[in-house]
């Protein structure tokens, strides 16, 4: 009997590989039917599979349907994929595209990143004052108050420049400030997101572990930019692209890693080797990492339907609405206040500057994958996991209702004062 499991095991393992894919096409069928980035659907079928399952079938029968051994090689799936895409996507978290004014991109950053994490630290003071374990968890104090900051400021950047492309706005002066601004939160929230693992281990050796973690990943993440940057390896590159591509990504697998083992997130990692990566509209290394940046993104779905049954099963009926509705209040308030006021500040006019904080509301898989590398730390307990997630589908999908038909580059209208700007391209494909 247990040969004859092994012998199924693989076959198993495969037909629920393929059955996570075609549920995410149909997300993402779903979501262009709806006037909505793919990644919504996406990610909310993914999410919603194995709770959905779960109530249909029965907690018994879900086990013989996905069982632990299955589980535990989907898991692993998606964080090859989520360790390959995230590299691609803090690749491009280094040049700031565009071009934008010097005193514009601070005053937007500072409003639009500021606001959101004196919400961030709202809601997790609400949540510590309310006595609710169950959301509150038992991370110490300053992480868990830091991680819920760092979640709420998040704007995600290829669901953001995709709809910029949707809309043609990418060749607007508000949407190539929100998409600069967008890239330096991020590189902001990455550096929060690691203090904030850091601040989780609770005591001196769990931060030395961390400090270790940060340094030997760095390292490894420096040595790749020493190889990356000298002649034999562009040579390797130039005749050998996939098996430049396939090493590359093999790097970032091995770093991410060995961050895990040493007490850090594999995210941490992969954010490490994807700044690592030459990068620049000059960098020859940008087709090497769109098809590492490409594998991951396709394994993906794997991470959401994973997530969707070890965090959210079983969290729907034990997380009250208010914490839910005041989340996405919360949320939404940051954003939209924080982006506005820094339009404004920036030189924008009243219509532009909605037109920003809509487009600094924009959340997705960016804001998961911070989530994700919370919970995994032990900071973000699963009922707050599930209000942060609703959170960002609810933000993400409300962007494009909330810019309107009419916004497009005819109507968008230029910082004061202007000057010509280069085109902005996103590569990623959210």
């Amino acid at each position: 009997m247990v040969v004859l499991e092994s012998l199924l095991r693989p076959a198993h393992v495969a037909a629920a590989l393929v059955t996570a894919l075609l549920l995410a096409r149909a997300g993402r069928v779903a979501a262009r039917r709806l006037r909505q980035p793919e990644v919504v659907g996406e990610v909310t079928v993914g999410l919603l599979a194995g709770p959905v399952v779960l109530a249909l079938a029965g907690r018994e029968r879900f086990g013989t349907i996905l069982p632990d051994a299955v589980l535990d090689v989907l898991e692993l799936i998606g964080q090859v994929g989520l360790v390959l895409y995230l590299t691609g996507l803090t690749h491009k978290l280094g040049p700031v595209p565009g071009g934008s004014r010097r005193r514009s991109l601070p005053i937007l950053v500072v409003c639009a990143f500021v606001l959101p994490l004196g919400a961030g630290l709202l809601l997790a003071a609400i949540v510590s004052a309310a006595g609710d374990t169950a959301a509150r968890g038992s991370a110490p104090a300053p992480a868990f108050a830091l991680m819920v900051a760092v979640a709420m400021s998040i704007t995600a950047v290829p669901v953001l420049s995709r709809i910029l492309g949707d809309r043609g706005l990418g060749n607007s002066a508000e949407g190539r400030l929100a998409l600069s601004a967008a890239i330096a939160m991020d590189g902001l929230g990455w550096v929060l997101l690691i203090l904030a693992i850091g601040l989780g281990a609770g005591d001196y050796s769990g931060l030395v572990g961390a400090s270790t973690a940060l340094a030997v990943g760095g390292a490894c993440a420096g040595t790749l930019r020493l190889v990356l940057r000298t002649s034999h390896a562009g040579r390797v590159r130039e005749r050998m692209p996939r098996v430049t591509a396939v090493l590359l990504g093999c790097a970032a697998l091995g770093t991410a890693l060995v961050t895990e083992h040493l007490g850090m997130t594999a995210v941490v990692g992969a954010a490490m080797v994807g700044l690592a990566i030459p990068a620049g509209a000059l960098s020859p290394w940008g087709p090497t990492v769109a098809s590492v940046t490409g594998t991951g993104r396709g394994l993906t779905p794997v991470f959401f339907v994973v997530t969707g049954v070890t965090v959210l099963t079983g969290t729907f009926s034990s997380v009250p609405w208010t914490l839910i509705a005041l989340t996405v209040g919360l949320g939404c308030a940051g954003k939209l206040l924080g982006g506005y006021l820094g339009g404004r500040l920036a030189g924008s006019s009243p219509a532009g500057a909605r037109r920003i904080a809509v487009l600094m509301n924009t959340r997705g898989l960016t804001e998961l994958i911070v989530l994700e590398a919370g919970h995994r730390a032990g900071i973000l307990p699963a009922p707050l996991v599930l209000a942060l997630v609703v959170m960002a589908l609810v933000t993400t999908a409300m962007t494009g209702p909330l810019l309107g038909p009419g916004a497009d580059p005819a109507g968008a209208a230029p910082l004061r004062p202007a000057s010509p700007q280069p085109v902005v391209t996103e590569g990623s494909t959210p």
